[in-house]
């Protein structure tokens, strides 16, 4: 694999123990990771010690996590992922690819969503989400976000939104920005077991839609956490 040192890994948390574990073990060891921490008050600060994690705490909000995130890395480029995301091995692969690239550093990246479920289902919101990333150039925080700090800072970051934090970024980042790699970010099916397949989907694409229309964030948060 090439070489991931000028990478830092920035992971948000909040009470993320039964997932998170899996997830740092996924990351090539020696890439830094920085864990964005909420308020988390189960084992995810214990996780994140033990695997020596650099840890930055604060306010709850994804929007806000991730900038604190981005503001403590070091390294030229950024990986943001949540903590429920598995990164292939053929996805660490690509990302240092992309790193490597002559315009590499002009170009954020994201990886191929797959959902961590075996149900006919998942192979359908798979797809869908393969179709809006290939006809809108947009892909969401569970797919990972690869990009050079020069390029994050060019867009503005992060804004401090509780969520579609990553459907503000992209839409600033803009289609002609975003490729996409050979490689999966495998993502939890838990939310999409917990509400339904179909009502899950639905309310991502509800939350999106109020959004794009102007609701404020706050209420299609309170409406995505009820």
């Amino acid at each position: 694999m090439t070489d991931l040192d000028e990478l830092d890994v920035v992971i948000p948390t909040l009470n993320a123990a039964t997932t998170f574990a899996a997830t740092l073990a996924s990351v090539p060891k020696d890439v830094t990771v920085i864990v964005s921490d909420g308020g988390s008050v189960d084992a995810t600060l214990d996780i994140a010690r033990a695997a020596g994690c650099r840890l930055v705490q604060g306010p709850r909000g994804r929007g806000r996590q991730l900038a604190a995130g981005a503001e403590a890395a070091t390294h030229p480029w950024r990986l943001f992922l949540h903590a429920d995301t598995i990164v292939s091995p053929w996805g660490w692969e690509a990302i240092a690819r992309h790193m490597t690239r002559p315009n590499g550093a002009q170009l954020a990246a994201s990886l191929q969503l797959a959902i961590d479920d075996r149900a006919w289902q998942a192979r359908v919101v798979e797809k869908a989400v393969a179709w809006r990333v290939r006809r809108f150039g947009m892909a969401y925080g569970d797919q990972g976000l690869l990009i050079h700090r020069d390029l994050y800072a060019a867009i503005g970051g992060y804004a401090d939104l509780p969520l579609m934090e990553d459907v503000e970024l992209m839409r600033r980042l803009g289609r002609t920005r975003l490729a996409v790699l050979d490689g999966e970010a495998r993502t939890s099916s838990t939310r999409w077991r917990r509400r339904g397949w179909v009502r899950q989907t639905a309310l991502n694409l509800t939350c999106v839609s109020l959004y794009r229309l102007g609701v404020p964030v706050d209420r299609i948060a309170r409406l995505y956490d009820r």
